[in-house]
């Protein structure tokens, strides 16, 4: 499909504080500032890319309100509190016209338990397997080859993509989006050692995950011991990332790629763990905290608090830190020079 949005278009689903400058020109593309050509929209969602509006050969560009350079020649620029806000917003108009819904029903394909629940608004894809007693919600896609174990509820509004595997028991509320092989509801990792061999400890509890929560692809979520693994209302989980059994996480997390929590650990709301930051079990992190890419966290987290490293220091610290690391062989070598000095002296004396 080829975009074509007129400047009016584009204005009323970025709703600028002001316009500066006027095109005549169809918006047939979306480009980086430094590569934009004239019918592309760009924006400036960065800081360290200002000095690049200037040169732009974009026919659009959505600014900030601190940014008072005028456009060239045919070029407009809207005005908007969130540059990078307002293209997502115009991305979003474009996914919906890229991805036209399905029609409701049921595919000849799929295998559905006569007890089963979905609603008339719900599609389900080629191959699912749709078990007993489960419930599927209204305008909810179920994509290709997707599995929903007996008991598994889903919202109003979700879209499961292609391969997504629900474990019995599993709870999705509304608009929730599960990406390609996403695994719901897996054993948690639990093991007793019984007279030298593994003894496994059954996993009987479940995954409750809430509203507006979005989960990348082949990531998992460990069903309970007992009890329930939840994912907080508004959550972002990236791609590879691993929730162990009875793991909380709060509203409006942002988890990055190839992170993992151990089992029973609390995270609070508002928290973001760059990518690869591994979680130690039992643990809390309190609300609106932040960890760096690669952090190592082996102890409670207080709230508010940046920390980087492993194990897990206080950010600035952390990397007051790494530079004297680096100056170490420097530091060593001038220790050496001192101590040499001060055996010359004490010689002499």
């Amino acid at each position: 499909m080829q975009l074509a949005f007129t400047p009016d278009e584009i204005a009323a689903i970025v709703q600028p504080r002001a316009a500066r400058g006027a095109t005549a020109a169809v918006i047939r593309g979306i480009s980086a500032l430094g590569t934009a050509r004239p019918g592309d929209l760009s924006f400036l969602g960065n800081p360290k890319y200002r000095s690049e509006v200037a040169g732009t050969r974009a026919s659009l560009v959505l600014v900030p309100p601190d940014y008072t350079g005028e456009p060239a020649a045919g070029q407009l620029f809207l005005v908007v509190d969130q540059p990078s806000v307002a293209l997502a917003r115009l991305c979003a108009r474009i996914e919906q016209m890229l991805r036209s819904p399905p029609a409701p029903g049921v595919h000849p394909s799929a295998v559905v338990a006569p007890d089963a629940q979905i609603a008339t608004t719900a599609a389900i894809g080629p191959l699912c397997v749709i078990e007993a007693d489960v419930r599927v919600g209204g305008r909810t896609c179920l994509q290709a080859s997707v599995y929903a174990g007996r008991g598994t509820v889903i919202g109003d509004d979700c879209l499961l993509m292609p391969g997504v595997r629900l474990y019995p028991g599993t709870q999705l509320g509304h608009r929730v989006r599960l990406h390609a092989n996403v695994v719901i509801g897996s054993d948690g990792f639990g093991y007793e050692q019984v007279n030298g061999r593994h003894e496994k400890v059954p996993q009987i509890g479940q995954v409750v995950i809430e509203d507006d929560v979005e989960i990348g692809a082949g990531s998992t979520v460990d069903r309970a011991r007992f009890g329930r693994t939840i994912v907080g209302e508004g959550t972002k989980i990236d791609n590879l990332v691993q929730l162990g059994h009875n793991v909380v996480i709060g509203k409006h997390c942002i988890l990055c790629a190839q992170t993992g929590i151990s089992g029973s650990t609390t995270v609070g709301d508002c928290v973001v763990l760059g990518g690869q930051v591994g979680v130690g079990g039992h643990i809390t992190i309190g609300k609106g905290v932040k960890a760096g890419g690669q952090t190592g966290i082996a102890a409670d987290v207080p709230a508010g608090t940046y920390i980087n490293g492993t194990p897990a220091l206080p950010y600035m610290l952390e990397r007051r830190l790494a530079v004297l690391h680096q100056r170490l062989p420097e530091l060593f070598h001038r220790l050496d020079a001192l101590e040499a000095q001060v055996k010359k002296s004490t010689a002499a004396k």
